[in-house]
């Protein structure tokens, strides 16, 4: 630490306490030249500025009998700070026992009046300082034992200190991380891959030899850098990824790199690492990109996902979202046929006002949020099925989704077994959409799943067919009683000839399997009368 402030010609600050003019003046002549150095009249006015935080102090100098706070007054109010404990004082006085109670109380040292020895001051300055810095840097465990690298929490207690004294520098710090990298260990030895974390370390060690930067290791294959602002991140992964490739010619090793440029200074070095980690996790799988940066439109689009995630409860407490049921109409007939509707959310934010489905739901699908959503669409459809058949004595059975999330609930069939108990409904008047991306999760288990549905008197539709995973194998072993044709198709078939003969041909598959299709986002009749012309069964919009 002492290096890094020295070579950068930097002055640590010190802030001298004393009602005597000719006291401040003396010490001031003293420390100036090795400090920037600071007054103080009395302790009220020290803590005053202390407390204002306009700079980091390293060390007070206090004398003990002053007007207005005193120094013993001041060290008890200094220890009893979160933020200001931490800064050492060393008490001027000549009195014994003065020196005593300032001792006990929690000062780090004292100087004897009259100042005549120079020296001695400023050695106890300079080795009080460094104890406090280094008492700090030390609490943290210092390295990593594979690579050498700090660790976090050193890391971050060592930016910290860099920061009191190079508060106006931009800086960025960078998240490194190994793709896959218990496939390394799996495939080629837990020994390949600490050759590729300790390579990475190495390169990074090169890298900021200069002392420019900082890195450290966190987690198995995390990597944090703390370093002077640049552009030139893709000469850096490009440095990391050859090295690797040297060392470990077999793994072809890939790295991902999020970065948080000009990192903003009010905030703490846990946001910044916290940013930087987003913006590299936000790639993980995308294989057409190495680097991401953390913007503001990418912190604005975080916080906005906070939020919703925060509101949803309150949301459903509150009565803030709303369902809404979109008609599905028999087409082969003279006129359309209602013939059933599908429950759709909708999110009457009293904040943001109405939020799309596109915005909350692929949020929520994420981080499992979905099911608490699917239950309180479950219900209210259910509810409101109910209340037709009894208001209106007709049933217009409902669909409704149920996520990939949903397929793991171990109490999901009991879960609708209660909601038509409760309603006075039957299986066939509440339907169950399935998307076609649960396929891909666990097969089996979705296919022995649906079955328990069908057997228990529930219509399955496969929803969104077309959108994902498509798969003819998938049509053959999941038993459905109904295909959803993805609406792209329908938008598109009026100007795409490929688009029309899709939708053709996903008709064709849908008689084969002897199961109606359903045309979703049907907006015009020209496109009605398309779908009918080709044997469309039903369409929704």
């Amino acid at each position: 630490m002492r290096n890094y402030i020295e070579k950068g010609g930097l002055k640590r600050n010190i802030l001298i306490v004393d009602d005597e003019l000719i006291n401040r003046e003396i010490l001031g002549n003293i420390l100036s030249n090795d400090y920037e150095v600071h007054f103080a009249e009395n302790g009220k006015q020290a803590l005053d500025i202390l407390q204002e935080r306009e700079r980091i102090y390293s060390l007070i100098l206090l004398d003990l009998l002053m007007p207005v706070m005193d120094g013993f007054e001041l060290i008890e109010v200094l220890r009893a700070d979160e933020k200001l404990r931490s800064i050492p004082v060393i008490v001027m006085t000549s009195e014994t026992d003065a020196e005593v109670k300032s001792i006990k109380l929690g000062a780090a040292d004292f100087i004897t009046k009259p100042y005549n020895m120079p020296e001695v001051i400023l050695a106890r300055c300079e080795r009080i300082i460094e104890l406090q810095e280094d008492k700090t840097l030390i609490h943290a465990a210092e390295k990593d034992h594979l690579t050498g690298l700090y660790t976090k929490d050193f890391f971050t207690e060592y930016i910290r200190q860099i920061e009191k004294y190079t508060p106006e520098k931009k800086m960025d710090v960078m998240v490194i991380n190994i793709d896959h990298f218990h496939l390394i260990n799996e495939l080629y030895g837990r020994r390949e891959g600490d050759k590729a974390l300790i390579c990475i370390a190495e390169t990074l060690t090169k890298l900021y030899s200069d002392g420019k930067g900082i890195s450290c290791r966190n987690e198995a294959d995390y990597f944090y850098v703390y370093a002077e602002n640049t552009s030139d991140f893709d000469t850096i992964l490009k440095r990391l990824l050859d090295d690797l490739a040297e060392a470990l010619p077999a793994a072809h090793v890939r790295l991902r790199m999020g970065i948080y440029t000009d990192v903003d200074k009010t905030l703490t070095v846990e946001n910044w690492i916290d940013r930087a980690k987003t913006a590299c996790d936000r790639i993980r799988g995308d294989y057409s990109r190495h680097v991401e940066y953390y913007s503001k439109e990418f912190y604005e689009r975080s916080k906005y996902h906070e939020k919703l995630i925060t509101d949803i409860d309150d949301a459903i407490t509150n009565n803030d979202l709303i369902v809404y049921y979109q008609p599905k109409y028999s087409i082969q007939g003279d006129t359309p046929a209602l013939r059933s509707a599908e429950a759709l959310i909708r999110w009457k934010h009293p904040e943001l006002g109405m939020i799309s489905p596109g915005d909350f739901i692929p949020l929520f699908e994420s981080n499992g949020l979905i099911q608490k959503l699917d239950r309180f669409v479950w219900k209210e459809a259910a509810k409101q099925v109910g209340e037709w058949k009894r208001k209106y004595n007709f049933s217009v059975p409902v669909s409704v989704n149920v996520s990939r999330m949903d397929i793991y609930y171990p109490r999901l069939r009991d879960n609708f077994k209660e909601l038509l108990d409760a309603n006075g409904l039957e299986t066939n008047e509440l339907m169950l959409e399935i998307t076609e991306s649960a396929y891909a999760d666990n097969a089996d288990q979705l296919v022995n799943v649906i079955e328990a549905l069908r057997g228990d008197g529930f219509m399955i539709e496969m929803d969104d067919f077309g959108s994902g995973y498509s798969s003819l194998n998938m049509l053959t072993t999941i038993p459905i009683d109904a295909l959803k044709m993805d609406m792209k198709f329908i938008r598109n078939m009026q100007k795409d000839e490929k688009s029309m003969k899709l939708v053709e041909l996903v008709l064709d598959i849908a008689r084969f399997l002897q199961v109606p299709v359903i045309a979703e986002g049907v907006e015009t009749e020209e496109q009605l009368l398309l779908l009918k012309e080709r044997g469309c069964d039903i369409i929704q919009g």
